[in-house]
């Protein structure tokens, strides 16, 4: 159902529960992003009415969740900052290609497979971590960073047919597993 290629190793939990602080800023910062880039897609695809309307709201959702995120460091008496982040994401942004409407298709592709890790991700943060606290916090993000990567991927259809999607959905998440696979040294949510 999440078009992932491949399944989070063993290792990124264990740096995850050593650097709980450092996850938790990044997370904010990827919900920030995330709200970014649904908006910037409704601002590139104005002339799509059914794209504006399915991207509204998970952005105000996005939001909401930056807000649930800031408050968790907060009352954990921790300071929001910038962070170095992963390299995930520019490396998922640098396969998208230029020319329209190939461009959107994997705009759009390319944010359905960060929800899809995301929603991975929470799935195992819910399931492993000792902190009862956040791994219920992550348990209740999981269904939505589903139902956001399926709409990315219909909304994907708006600009190509579907087994265009298919395929393409298949490449981009082939390269996706590539690049999570890879790693990176700091404990992030995408690392």
């Amino acid at each position: 159902m999440l078009s992932l290629k491949s399944s989070t190793a063993p290792w990124w939990l264990g740096e995850v529960e050593g650097h709980l602080e450092e996850v938790l800023i990044d997370h904010a910062h990827c919900e920030k992003k995330a709200a970014g880039t649904a908006l910037n897609l409704i601002f590139a695809y104005v002339d799509r009415p059914s794209l504006v309307r399915e991207l509204t709201p998970i952005v105000s959702e996005e939001l909401a969740h930056f807000r649930l995120v800031l408050d968790l460091i907060e009352a954990r008496g921790m300071r929001f900052r910038r962070l170095v982040p992963s390299s995930y994401g520019r490396k998922l942004n640098d396969l998208v290609r230029k020319q329209e409407p190939a461009k959107a298709v994997d705009r759009l592709l390319v944010a359905a497979l960060i929800e899809a890790r995301s929603c991975e991700r929470f799935c195992l943060l819910r399931d492993r971590l000792q902190d009862c606290e956040l791994a219920e916090f992550y348990g209740s993000l999981y269904a939505s960073e589903a139902r956001h990567h399926a709409v990315y991927v219909e909304l994907a259809k708006l600009f190509a047919s579907e087994d265009e999607i298919r395929d393409r959905l298949d490449e981009l998440a082939s390269a996706e597993a590539a690049i999570i696979d890879e790693g990176d040294p700091m404990a992030r949510v995408h690392s």
